[in-house]
């Protein structure tokens, strides 16, 4: 069975950085490409962040977040991170890790096992 556990979201202000983490079970994240990606109440549909491919280890990113944002995983603890710098009120959502399944990595609908989320909240 797998899961997912984000951790690490917190209240920062402006400028500031967190780092979220996203700890796997039941799957390797060496091999199985990973996502990030967010929810603010006001919209509908989750929005992409980053993804980090299986076994290539190659990375990808929302244009608008490319230089703040980086998307990186240890093997040794079957983990990834999201490091969040310069950090916007913006940014303010819920974050959540998922299993890439297949297809676009930017995409929804190509993931699954979702976790619960690690809401981020940056003040003015």
């Amino acid at each position: 069975q797998v899961q997912v556990r984000e951790s690490g979201g917190g209240l920062v202000q402006s400028g500031g950085s967190l780092r979220l983490s996203c700890v796997a079970s039941g799957l390797t994240v060496e091999t199985n490409g990973m996502g990030w990606f967010r929810q603010t109440p006001g919209k509908k549909e989750r929005e992409f962040v980053a993804a980090i491919y299986g076994s290539s280890g190659s990375t990808s990113y929302a244009d608008s977040l490319k230089g703040r944002f980086t998307i990186s995983r240890d093997n040794a603890k079957n983990t990834v991170y999201l490091q969040m710098n310069s950090l916007k009120p913006e940014d303010t959502a819920l974050y959540y890790c998922a299993a890439h399944w297949h297809g676009y990595y930017d995409s929804v609908s190509n993931y699954h096992d979702w976790g619960q989320g690690t809401q981020v909240t940056v003040s003015s």
